[in-house]
């Protein structure tokens, strides 16, 4: 998402009444004592919205259920609760070991959440509680699992360290069996550094002064706490890879403590046996599932898997899984058009931008059934994908996008170091992705691995894409979301994906080369409603609408012309944002609360099917033709400027004379007399908009610069924001340009000052090209799949943009001719050798 430009400010601190409201709502929900200062120091705006569970979490229940689907026991137990807590004066303090803390936090949720109970932000911090071990479980190995902690980690049980862990997105586990006493409870120590570095650190959106597109921190423990008992040999994991043209699955078994035993896996469709393998854990297994049952989003079949460890055919460790049989590449679609293909087809992924953010816990969703609305949303909406943000959820969330069938692509949290970090940061940013690729591999419904975002630490692209291919070629990469802006390096065709962001959009990424193109944000539609905004004063979008009914045209539009795009472009997927308001964005289709559906629900869901069912039709047009035009070189409008005095030129062919605005000079042209422009405040204007801008069409004139630097436009015509088209001087690449905004077709050199040249530009909308002549030569083109539409007048000497005139023409503008067809380079040449 583009950066806002606005300056950092710190968010406003409610009066004692809102306080008072905080502490009552936070005594309810996690009945700890807490400290004045905590609820002092919480946002006022954070703590005026509630979410439709908040009032379902207690310490009794708080994410009571099995935090991870793909490796499932029997035997677990939740840590979930209150615990002790507090803050640290320093990174690396000794534990406080026996000694009960001062304050009291509900885990699994954020220190800085209203359900933590703290809701404040610390840089060091203590976490206590005791627990005790069944006594059903002895004899056995115990395993403490922390599904995510932000960010440095150290665990002691009795005073034992038994494991450290950097990173905030990935789980990790300790075997405490040697530092447990021998019954009655035990001490669990948690220690927990999270400065929120913005520079080293994968942070994603969160920010210590949230602001804009930036967010609030989630520091500490945010996801599930929990342990259960193994075997000396057993599972840790199980990678599933679906092989559709082997009929079979790729499955390895990670395992711990194996020395002569074997590993089994069995494949069920409901309670039917489909398929059986038995191996050694470690190696890649290929286990038979004839007449696969595919996995796509219409019909989210999932099969289950039975894992056990063998020791003489007696199991000692087993484990359940599921897997989903899909495929996800590139390939042509019925178009030619390289497509992102989903089992062997063009599906068009059509999703939103989904942060995961929430008003009560922050990071960490209130309930499980929070966790699944958002999702559910998705699929009543008609969407079919969704693109998580720089930041990766709990085990559960995957789990819900493969029961629901929903198409993910993954980001990595985004660091903000340099293009050339040190070596340190750029260790731990790839052994934290690699970690987050190895947890979530075996979920069907990801497709997509995103390493970076609109170039936010962004580094060495090729490198990282050719590690995360060499870690999981199953899946597709799109190496830099938003390459086209911001803080991209530049786009050497890295990954699998060209990927356009462009606000309010949709963008128009011409699929080219062996890459598929893809509309990766774009949206940003807006809407206040009172009661449920986060800070009401502070609030924005990109485009903010007065009503429901203008906010749901406004989308059926987007999606309207995304259709276009997809049909001629060849794009393959769109990323609306955002499927909530977050903090002052209120971009969302839902409020940040997730109280309130802002556009109509019918509307959202038919544009959006609209899409979706247009992908079987690609490659048989859109029905659109386009007249051959008016024949003849001398087109629709013809300006010869030959009067030499006067306010008025005359259109010879047509009926649009122009008036000169501001005292263009007649100066002398290439044939007869042209007009001088002193390249700030002058031009012509015909009073009219003379070209259909969503069809053919060519534009001419003979030009000369007086200085060159800077952008000019010699011809364009106005649209509501930006012009249609520029017949141009662009100063950014020191060479004449047939253009839309963003996309040029350049000639090969620069040129001179003080000398005749014959420009061409033409439009062919059949083909999506632009091209540029110069002196009857073809001299670029570029790809440029859709026209604007333009009903503002056609100027000679300057362009628009950003809704402001500019590029003013420095130097004479000679033999203007407009075309409502594109001409051939044969007619280019002649037209040139009659001006000559």
């Amino acid at each position: 998402m583009y950066a806002r430009r606005s300056s950092r400010r710190t968010r406003p601190r409610g009066p004692a009444s809102v306080i008072v409201l905080a502490l009552a709502l936070v005594t309810a929900l996690a009945a700890p004592a807490v400290p004045a200062g905590a609820a002092a120091d919480a946002p006022k705006a954070q703590t005026q919205l509630t979410t439709p569970w908040t009032h379902e979490v207690s310490p009794t229940n708080a994410l009571p259920d099995y935090p991870r689907p793909q490796l499932t026991r029997a035997r677990w137990q939740n840590l979930n609760g209150t615990w002790q807590f507090a803050e640290a004066s320093a990174a690396g303090q000794a534990p406080p070991t026996g000694q009960t803390l001062p304050e009291k936090i509900l885990v699994p949720y954020p220190v800085e959440s209203m359900l933590s109970g703290i809701q404040k932000h610390v840089d060091h911090m203590w976490y206590r509680r005791t627990f005790t071990v069944p006594r059903s479980w002895h004899g056995d190995r115990l395993l403490l699992h922390f599904q995510a902690v932000d960010y440095q980690t150290a665990v002691y049980v009795n005073g034992t360290k038994v494991a450290t862990h950097t990173g905030g997105y990935d789980s990790f586990s300790a075997d405490v069996t040697g530092a447990l006493k021998g019954s009655g409870p035990q001490e669990l120590l948690v220690a927990v550094d999270d400065t929120t570095d913005i520079d080293g650190q994968p942070v994603g959106k969160q920010r210590q002064t949230g602001d804009g597109i930036f967010y609030t921190p989630s520091s500490g423990i945010w996801q599930t706490v929990w342990m259960e008992p193994v075997a000396s040999a057993h599972v840790d994991r199980v990678d599933a890879t679906p092989d559709l043209a082997a009929k079979a699955l790729r499955v390895t078994v990670q395992a711990s403590g194996i020395t002569t035993q074997t590993v089994e896996v069995t494949a069920y469709a409901g309670k039917k046996k489909v398929g059986r393998v038995t191996g050694r854990a470690g190696t890649e297994l290929e286990l038979p599932v004839p007449h696969p049952h595919l996995w796509t989003p219409d019909d989210p079949y999932l099969y289950t898997l039975k894992v056990r460890i063998l020791d003489r055919h007696r199991a000692v460790d087993e484990a359940g899984s599921y897997f989903g049989m899909r495929s996800i590449g590139l390939g042509k679609g019925p178009d030619g058009k390289v497509r992102m293909l989903l089992n062997g087809k063009f599906v068009m992924q059509v999703g939103t931008l989904d942060q995961g953010f929430w008003p009560d816990g922050i990071y960490t969703a209130p309930t499980d059934t929070a966790l699944r609305f958002d999702l559910e949303a998705h699929k009543k909406l008609g969407f079919n994908m969704v693109r998580k943000h720089v930041k990766v959820e709990p085990d559960r969330w995957y789990y819900w996008a493969d029961r629901l069938g929903l198409l993910v692509w993954q980001d990595m949290p985004s660091t903000f170091a340099s293009h050339t970090p040190p070596d340190t940061v750029k260790a731990q940013f790839e052994s934290q992705l690699h970690a987050v690729v190895d947890q979530h591999r075996s979920h069907p419904s990801i497709v997509t691995w995103v390493p970076f975002n609109e170039g936010w630490g962004e580094y060495e692209p090729g490198r990282v894409v050719s590690e995360i291919k060499s870690w999981d070629p199953s899946r597709l990469v799109n190496a830099d979301s938003g390459v086209n802006c911001c803080d991209s390096l530049p786009d050497n065709g890295e990954g699998d994906i060209y990927d356009n962001h462009t606000y309010v959009g949709p963008g128009t990424p011409v699929q080219q080369g062996v890459r598929a193109a893809v509309d990766g944000e774009y949206g940003g539609l807006g809407l206040k409603v009172d009661g449920h905004m986060f800070d009401p004063a502070n609030g924005f979008a990109y485009e903010m609408e007065p009503d429901q009914a203008t906010l749901t045209r406004r989308y059926t539009e987007l999606q309207g012309q995304l259709l276009k795009v997809e049909q001629r472009c060849g794009v393959s997927a769109s990323v609306y944002t955002q499927i909530t308001d977050v903090e002052d964005e209120l971009n969302g289709i839902y409020t940040y609360d997730r109280r309130v559906l802002k556009p109509g629900a019918d509307q959202v869901r038919a544009a959006n099917l609209a899409l979706i069912k247009a992908s079987g039709s690609v490659g048989a047009g859109d029905g659109t033709t386009y007249p051959p035009g008016t024949p003849g070189l001398d087109g629709v409008s013809f300006y010869p400027l030959d009067e030499g005095s006067g306010t008025v030129t005359e259109d010879t062919v047509g009926t649009h004379d122009a008036s000169l605005v501001n005292g263009p000079a007649w100066t002398t042209g290439h044939a007869g007399s042209a007009l001088q422009f002193n390249g700030s405040n002058q031009y012509a204007d015909t009073g009219a908009a003379i070209l259909d801008t969503t069809g053919n069409y060519s534009v001419s004139a003979w030009v000369k610069l007086d200085r060159l630097g800077s952008f000019a436009t010699a011809v364009s015509q106005d649209g509501d924001t930006n012009s249609a088209f520029y017949l141009q001087y662009s100063g950014q690449d020191n060479r004449f340009a047939f253009s839309f905004a963003g996309v040029r077709a350049l000639a090969p050199s620069a040129p001179q000052t003080g000398q005749w040249y014959h420009l061409v530009g033409v439009r062919d909308a059949a083909s999506g090209t632009l091209t540029l002549y110069v002196n009857g030569q073809k001299a670029g083109t570029a790809a440029a799949c859709l026209g604007d539409a333009s009903t503002g007048h056609t100027v000679i000497g300057r362009g628009r943009y950003g809704g402001n005139p500019v590029d003013f023409w420095p130097g004479a503008i000679d033999q203007v001719h407009m075309y409502d067809r594109a001409l051939s380079a044969d007619e280019v040449g002649q037209l040139y050798q009659s001006g000559k």
